[in-house]
């Protein structure tokens, strides 16, 4: 990106100008990177609070990453309408907005309203940082530009749900739609004094407003109805209905794109084969990585007892070993193939799942921290790899094409990965739950293990003599809450081992990502 007033910066501040500009949008996608996880740790308060299910929390999580995919396409047109500077700061208001609508919500209503509000303005915010982090360090020193901007995009998960964890203990889940204001104030600020503004040489084009609602028809309909088969049925009009209509929305999309002069999505990149194969891998990646951290900090608070605090001590190493694995990565991805590096993420990253589909109610705080850890190693030598890969198999021209693809790919698949892992979990606990049940009625275990909680209700002092003890109601409730317990924990466990065979099915099209030397 170059422009007159980008050239007069450039001179005003000399060599300290690239700092301050990154210092501006890094500010910000810290801000937007944030929120996009931290909320996972105040999941069960807020189930508490709203009397929220299963199938209505992964909202917070689908509905900002559904609106982040969506808006991510439009910000090359934004970029030509609005310049850098009133594209970014506009985003940020509206970001800083939805935060604090998001922090007085009265209901379920306005809070899931304020996290689409969210992820739409974190698609442009997080697009827009990388165009200028890339501008002012220039492509000699791409790789350092790509080294800062991967490290504020990583350490803010790292950190994030841990400072969380602490307001929810101390103070309420509200406040975590708090801690991005101040950075969102402060780069504002700077974002007005050191970001350029619209080049009025370049001009602006027509926006392609019939595919963008096509494909919010298209990605809403769709999560729509995975949300509602397990509440509504899912063979009701309801969920057939938003099936038909988000097939039709997607449908739409294709055509509109295939025919509009200047598409927010240029799907002739996916004829290359080699770059479809990555973003298969992409899609699947963003289902595993969204997934999971939607999974972990509900399973070890709602399964394990952990508090807010916990849970995010819990994710803080894995998110130090992803921003030291990362640049070493990066450097690998310039020396082997692409593809042998994807594969072995990916391998290592299934194989922690298949480690975390064993956790139980009893699992050691330092066993989890270790598989955490140990996946977020395959997902460092993932991110860049596929990145830098997957662009590779594209000429010069479609460059910038295939990186608004390949980030397509990844958030879509987080968006559905949420959705459909929600469901999965709600379904699979469910099972259990009914097979579990059969055990409380005339069984020999269900009767052994009556005896021993009327016995120990005694000898705790809850009951006065064993013949007040023999089969009490307080021993059936407590049996009945130890069963449902366990079928929460093997729903979560089922669900961990989803997402490890999604990974290792990955491996595939990771593989025809390879050239014909490589073969």
């Amino acid at each position: 990106m170059t422009s007159p007033e980008f050239d007069a910066l450039s001179q005003r501040y000399g060599a300290a100008y690239k700092w301050w500009a990154t210092a501006a949008v890094m500010t910000g996608c810290i801000a937007t990177v944030l929120s996009s996880t931290i909320v996972n740790v105040a999941m069960p308060d807020i189930m508490g609070e709203f009397g929220m299910g299963q199938d209505q929390v992964q909202w917070l999580s689908t509905a900002f990453l559904a609106a982040m995919t969506a808006s991510m396409l439009t910000t090359d047109w934004m970029l030509r309408a609005f310049g850098l500077r009133q594209a970014y700061l506009g985003a940020m208001a509206a970001f800083l907005a939805a935060s604090l609508v998001g922090a007085a919500s009265p209901g379920v209503e306005i809070l899931v309203l304020s996290r689409t509000i969210q992820g739409a303005a974190a698609g442009l915010v997080q697009p827009l940082a990388m165009v200028m982090v890339f501008s002012v360090f220039g492509a000699e020193n791409r790789g350092m530009a790509m080294g800062i901007f991967g490290l504020g995009v990583v350490l803010a998960p790292a950190l994030g749900p841990t400072v969380g964890g602490l307001l929810i203990d101390n103070y309420s889940w509200r406040y975590v739609f708090l801690l991005g204001p101040p950075f969102c104030l402060v780069s504002m600020a700077l974002a007005a004094t050191f970001l350029p503004g619209r080049d009025c040489t370049v001009e602006r084009g027509a926006f392609d407003l019939c595919g963008f609602v096509l494909l919010c028809v298209g990605i809403g309909a769709l999560l729509a109805g995975i949300s509602s088969g397990q509440r509504e049925g899912w063979d009701s009009d309801y969920v057939l209905g938003a099936f038909f209509l988000s097939l039709c929305g997607w449908a739409g999309f294709v055509i509109r794109e295939r025919t509009c002069p200047k598409p927010l999505l240029h799907l002739g990149v996916y004829a290359n084969l080699r770059f479809l194969a990555a973003s298969a891998v992409a899609f699947i990646l963003g289902m595993g990585l969204f997934g999971s951290t939607y999974l972990i900090p509900l399973f070890v608070q709602t399964v394990q007892g952990y508090s807010p605090t916990e849970s995010g001590l819990l994710l803080m190493p894995g998110g130090l070993v992803l921003g030291v694995v990362m640049p070493l990565a990066g450097r690998f991805a310039d020396r082997l193939p692409a593809y042998a590096l994807i594969m072995a993420g990916l391998a290592i990253f299934g194989w922690s799942s298949l480690y975390m589909s064993e956790a139980g109610t009893s699992t050691y705080f330092w066993d989890f921290v270790g598989w955490i850890a140990l996946g977020r190693v395959g997902l460092g030598l993932i991110m860049p790899s596929l990145n830098s890969g997957a662009l590779r198999l594209l000429d010069a021209a479609h460059m910038a094409q295939g990186a608004g693809a390949i980030n397509f790919s990844r958030q879509l698949g987080g968006a559905l990965g949420v959705s459909l892992l929600s469901v999965y979990l709600e379904r699979q606990t469910e099972i259990y739950a009914q097979a579990f049940s059969t055990l409380q009625n005339g069984t020999h275990a269900a009767s052994d293990a009556l005896d021993l909680i009327s016995f120990l209700f005694v000898r705790g002092g809850q009951l006065d003599n064993v013949a007040q003890a023999l089969r009490p109601p307080q021993a059936y409730s407590f049996l009945s809450d130890m069963l449902a317990a366990q079928a929460r924990a093997m729903g979560f466990r089922e669900s961990f081992l989803l997402v490890g065979l999604a990974f290792f099915a990955a491996v595939v099209p990771a593989w025809f990502m390879r050239s014909a030397r490589h073969g």
